[in-house]
């Protein structure tokens, strides 16, 4: 045996993982070195520069599009959390308390067993729209996402249409259901397709004629400046111009995300599951991931529309502009206080915990000091992040957008989840004839008042003669 062959052999298992490793790092730097040297790598880069500054849009498309995959999954493992412990607190119950920190990780293990379980394609399914459906009901709802604004700045596609995209791309979920209903070959699964179409194709049309008014108020089909235009106090809002407009969106929306009462496409108590009966695994999944992510969609889009996205619901720059409480412009330069930096690095942190954990420890004459320290840390951390957050949000008007449009959003998500452990499922026929009965013309009584209204307005002002 060669003296390479000993010396391997004598190595621990570590010693075999990290000693190749460390050859192909050495070996990996050699050559980047002759690469740079040569100039082979800036020749690369640069071509790479110039063709993403070429087709940024491209770019910009594809990093909000990925950013908008990577959401969807947290999002609907929070709103399944959620919808757990908020029906839970309505029947008087704990919940889920187990997994992770008071049960937050339940949620994704309900993800991990959707994915461990067998996927099944039954016999006399119709395999590649069988297996297309769930494809087609996710991406509709994760597509939609694209024009929603989150914060000034904070949108992945400010279309001139972004409101007409966002219904046109929401109509394909009723093609993912009626394909999941067709192709099942079972009668439940048929019943759920075609009730799903007959649902969503009639609340459509009074969810699309609500928002007609709020486009005649702001002028534009651009969900970005319709938030715009709702800054300033919280009676800009769209709510308090359009009610009748918010109370058709609201009742429709519920009904165009199949939540309850109006979950007749799956209603487990006539049809078993509806279009979902014969599917399991992971395409079982995407379906309720789906489902899911449309209660957030429908619900960003409620305030977007009627309670004024990212705004504040006060005018807090014309409080402090009032009261001279402006904070002072500019960033803080750090590099200005020299040495004093370091120290304070050093100093600060340890003394604030020390400060922090000393009242428990003199206070509770159970606890060791050590565990009075570890309280103090994560005090400590608490309040260096609300710090790091007040800053952020005086110096950059995206982080209080963010912070207001999440807090709206979710107010609407918990709303929901509350009907669903509140109201009970209508039938289909009181379901169908609301809509027709009542929704559709009241939307069209709602538009017509609106456009007298702007009319009489426009006459006021003198803007417009009769």
């Amino acid at each position: 045996m060669s003296v390479v062959g000993r010396s391997w052999t004598r190595l621990t298992p570590a010693g075999k993982v990290v000693l190749p490793l460390l050859i192909a790092l050495g070996v990996l730097t050699l050559v980047l070195l002759a690469l740079w040297v040569t100039g082979i790598i800036p020749a690369v880069l640069a071509f790479l520069i110039t063709t993403l500054t070429d087709n940024i849009d491209i770019v910009r498309f594809v990093v909000a599009v990925t950013a908008v995959l990577l959401f969807t999954v947290p999002t609907a493992f929070i709103i399944i959390f959620l919808e757990m412990k908020v029906i839970a607190l309505i029947n008087l119950r704990i919940g889920p308390n187990r997994t992770g920190p008071w049960g937050t990780l339940s949620s994704m293990v309900h993800g991990f067993k959707v994915l461990a379980k067998e996927d099944f394609t039954p016999t006399g399914a119709d395999v590649p729209v069988f297996t297309l459906a769930p494809v087609v009901v996710y991406l509709g709802a994760v597509m939609s996402f694209l024009v929603l604004p989150f914060a000034p700045g904070l949108v992945g596609l400010d279309l001139n249409i972004g409101l007409l995209y966002f219904f046109a791309i929401g109509g394909l979920t009723v093609v993912g259901l009626m394909m999941a209903g067709w192709s099942s070959f079972n009668k439940y699964s048929l019943l759920g397709g075609l009730r799903s179409a007959a649902q969503i194709v009639s609340y459509e049309i009074p969810l699309t004629l609500s928002v007609v008014g709020v486009i005649m108020l702001s002028g534009t089909l651009s969900l970005n400046q319709i938030v715009a235009n709702q800054a300033g106090w919280f009676w800009d809002w769209y709510v308090f111009q359009q009610p009748l407009a918010f109370v058709i969106f609201f009742i429709a929306a519920t009904a165009e995300g199949n939540r309850t009462p109006f979950d007749l496409t799956e209603a487990d108590s006539e049809i078993v599951a509806g279009f979902a009966t014969e599917y399991s695994g992971m395409r079982f999944g995407f379906f309720f991931f789906a489902e899911y992510v449309g209660v957030f969609i429908l619900s960003a889009l409620t305030t977007a529309l009627f309670f004024g996205g990212w705004n504040a619901p006060i005018d807090a720059n014309r409080i402090l502009e009032l009261l001279n409480l402006l904070p002072p412009s500019g960033q803080i330069d750090l590099g200005s206080l020299g040495l004093g930096l370091l120290f304070a690095i050093a100093l600060v942190p340890p003394i604030l915990i020390l400060l922090l954990a000393l009242p428990f420890w003199m206070l509770r004459s159970d606890w060791s000091f050590v565990k009075s320290l570890v309280v103090g840390f994560l005090l400590f951390n608490v309040l260096a992040m609300a710090a790091v957050g007040i800053w952020a949000a005086i110096n950059f008007e995206a982080v209080i957008g963010l912070f207001w449009f999440f807090a709206k959003t979710y107010f609407f998500v918990v709303l929901f989840v509350w009907m669903r452990g509140t109201l009970p499922r209508v039938r289909i026929d009181q379901l169908m004839g609301f809509a027709w009965k009542w929704l559709l013309p009241a939307s069209v009584i709602n538009l017509f008042v609106t456009a007298i209204a702007i009319l009489g307005a426009r006459v006021i002002r003198g803007e417009l003669t009769l």
